[in-house]
């Protein structure tokens, strides 16, 4: 027991960077599920072609208007799914942080499990003709090593209950 808890102590600094990286994915889910509430019952459309007369990009761009296209097929009620979708997955990250602060075993095996899930997204997504991402090959090698990491260390970074 006594040497479960001195291993418990010792540092784990590549644990604090995935607890450090998973707050702050919580962090900034929670604030763009606030966002999304906010903007759901606006006139998406018109905040669109506001933010492109702001940005000064020009009307034609591709990217823009399907963009503003995209926008006006949102309803405040999908707006409002999406934010509580997204609240949702703030809280789920902030649960795995928190209790690997605590470095209780479910916290980890959690983390493990959320971040294996998303590796084959990413992959299929990664694969797909056109869709290639350097930002979303950079999330899948995080999340791999995530898994890789926690599953590896399991044993000597969260506690135990016999």
């Amino acid at each position: 027991m006594a040497e479960e808890s001195e291993l418990l102590k010792a540092p784990a600094p590549t644990l604090y960077g995935i607890i450090g990286f998973k707050l702050l994915k919580g962090a900034l889910f929670l604030t763009l599920a606030i966002v999304m509430y906010c903007l759901s019952d606006n006139d998406l459309p018109a905040e669109v072609r506001e933010l492109m007369k702001a940005l000064r990009v020009h009307p034609g761009n591709k990217f823009f208007l399907h963009l503003a296209e995209q926008a006006g097929l949102l309803t405040e009620t999908n707006v409002l799914w999406a934010s509580a979708a997204t609240l949702f997955y703030s809280l789920f990250a902030w649960v795995e942080g928190i209790g690997m602060i605590f470095r209780v075993s479910w916290a980890g095996w959690l983390a493990i499990g959320e971040s294996a899930f998303f590796i084959p997204i990413e992959l299929y997504e990664l694969v797909r003709p056109g869709k290639f991402s350097w930002y979303l090959l950079d999330v899948m090698v995080i999340n791999a090593f995530i898994v890789w990491y926690l599953f590896q260390n399991h044993h000597r970074l969260f506690r135990h209950h016999h």
